[in-house]
């Protein structure tokens, strides 16, 4: 295994363009980089950490804090997509990630306080938890960050496009003939949720439906259990809905399930509409229509504006919302007449 001064000189770049192109410096042609990682790879080369760190002042590492009221962090399906996407993103320009342990509370230690501690270069929050002071302490601080899945005026934001992914939920509902629509929401503290029920009142307004008593029903944190018992609620009513939006694709199994046990078929007597198009509700019955959230667009948007941060060396507010798109599949059908 050789030094650096070695790989300067059997590649016969200097020792500052050698050094750029292992850290990935914009200024450093592809064609040079490319022979300088081959001579690397050849040598067995590997930099020192601590001595690249030194250096070039930079860990080359990223702070990763999951912040969700309902504590399910990496097992949600959507959250485990985007941290996948955002960190093969990363890790090709080098970088590494650290998770920040819930145990930290015991330790009397603040997720601040310890990125600090680790040095980190910035800290990417995927948060469904506005109200967490842990998070707001993150985002007053100067380190560069970028908050996943929460709007923010205070920094750089990623988040799917969830009111005009429940308009186009209750519109396609619509379209098979359905007015008596219902929506079994995320609770309105986290902004997904909000913004799903703002949609949903938004394009009922437009078709000029009315919301029917019972027909907005607060599920609470996303989870199967309490998606079924929103939906045994929706059962309970006299003037039952013809059809259901669901604020979340887990809930939705919950739904079906909650629908099936009263002796109804979905979507012979009810149609479900699921968000965010998980990979199990393909293999569910029947398999789930559903809003689908990119959650490789989102990962690679947030490392975009991170790095781009980490770059600048500064703070930058900007804001990435995401695009959704309807997948159809048997959940839902037109209206009985």
């Amino acid at each position: 295994m050789g030094t650096i001064y070695d790989l300067a000189k059997k590649t016969g770049f200097s020792i500052t363009t050698v050094s750029k192109a292992l850290n990935n410096y914009k200024d450093v042609s592809d064609k040079t980089r490319a022979k300088i990682l081959q001579a690397a790879a050849e040598m067995d080369y590997l930099p020192n950490a601590h001595a690249q760190s030194l250096s070039t002042k930079k860990s080359w590492a990223i702070g990763v804090m999951f912040s969700e009221a309902n504590e399910v962090g990496m097992k949600h399906p959507f959250f485990n997509g985007i941290i996948e996407s955002f960190r093969h993103a990363t890790e090709e320009q080098g970088y590494d990630l650290i998770f920040a342990s819930r145990n930290l509370r015991n330790r009397d230690m603040s997720y601040l306080e310890h990125f600090k501690h680790r040095a980190v270069d910035g800290i990417v929050v995927i948060c469904s938890d506005r109200m967490d002071e842990q998070v707001q302490e993150l985002m007053r601080s100067d380190i560069p960050i970028v908050v996943v899945d929460m709007d923010s005026a205070n920094c750089s934001v990623v988040y799917s496009d969830n009111i005009e992914g429940a308009r186009l939920a209750v519109n396609y509902l619509y379209e098979l003939g359905h007015r008596k629509i219902a929506h079994i929401a995320g609770d309105e503290t986290i902004d997904a949720g909000a913004a799903r029920i703002k949609g949903y009142e938004l394009a009922m307004q437009e078709l000029d439906l009315p919301i029917r008593p019972g027909y907005l029903v607060n599920a609470g944190f996303f989870s199967v259990e309490e998606g079924k018992q929103a939906m045994e609620r929706l059962l309970e009513l006299d003037d039952q809905p013809t059809a259901v939006f669901v604020a979340g694709d887990q809930m939705a199994i919950g739904v079906i399930e909650a629908i099936h046990e009263h002796g109804l078929h979905v979507p012979n007597d009810i149609s479900v509409i699921g968000y965010d198009d998980i990979e199990m509700i393909q293999y569910i019955t029947p398999k789930l229509t559903t809003i689908r959230q990119d959650t490789d667009e989102i990962g690679e948007a947030a490392a975009e504006l991170l790095l781009e941060q980490m770059t600048a060396k500064e703070r930058l507010t900007e804001r990435r919302v995401i695009p959704v798109r309807l997948v159809e599949r048997a959940s839902c059908a037109p209206v009985k007449q």
